[in-house]
């Protein structure tokens, strides 16, 4: 019986579950995003278990990632409005604000 080839794993996208909080995984999972849309500091609190989003964004712009900041007005999952939230992006453009 032939031995079945395994995909190379270097090759294929790491997915990192949100239950790892690991510094790493953090900036894993936020580049993936930023790489699809902007994430503000609410989005990736709430929805992507980074606690300390501003600190991965330090380490990955460190990294060499050209991510950008806009200041927007937001409400959070309870109702409430914050203003100043960061909405980090990549890219030379200011993103249309999410609603």
């Amino acid at each position: 019986m032939a031995a079945k080839k395994k995909a190379d794993q270097q090759a294929s996208p790491k997915k990192t579950p949100l239950n790892d909080t690991t510094a790493e995984a953090q900036r894993a999972r936020l580049l993936e995003r930023l790489q699809r849309e902007p994430v503000s500091t609410i989005v990736a609190r709430g929805e992507m278990n980074i606690m300390m989003p501003a600190a991965r964004v330090k380490e990955l712009r460190e990294a060499g990632h050209p991510i950008k900041t806009h200041r927007i007005t937001s409400t959070d999952e309870r109702g409430r409005t914050h203003h100043g939230v960061a909405l980090y992006y990549l890219g030379a453009s200011v993103p249309e604000v999410p609603a």
